[in-house]
């Protein structure tokens, strides 16, 4: 089992960037597909984006498409959300998650992190 940690969420304007980071421990990093979902208050958590194993390839969710890029980086066991162009709309608390194949369902991912919060403001 992989143990996931997120970091670098906070509060930041509309039209600022964000970057955040999720650390992975206990695991072989690289034999998982990683996500990140969002939660936001009152809604169910949905999928943001996907990374392959080696990370050749990407999945996006059309509302963050252009806007936020997933990448990589096994020897550091560690994934991150470049966050660009933020909304209010994408304040949430933002979780990655690890599972064995590329999915975009949030019941596929059998290992997450504890979230961490983003908030945009207007």
């Amino acid at each position: 089992q992989v143990q996931l940690v997120e970091s670098g969420g906070g509060l930041v304007q509309a039209g600022g960037s964000l970057r955040l980071s999720c650390a992975a421990s206990g695991g072989t990093f690289s034999s998982y597909v990683m996500g990140w979902f969002r939660q936001a208050p009152g809604k169910e958590r949905e999928f943001v984006a996907a990374i392959t194993w080696g990370g050749t390839t990407t999945y996006y969710a059309d509302s963050v498409k252009g806007r936020f890029t997933i990448s990589r980086d096994n020897t550091k066991m560690t994934v991150y959300l470049q966050i660009n162009s933020l909304k209010p709309e994408d304040t949430a608390v933002y979780y990655c998650a690890a599972t064995k194949d590329p999915a975009r369902q949030v019941g596929s991912y059998e290992n997450w992190g504890q979230g961490t919060q983003v908030t945009v403001s207007s």
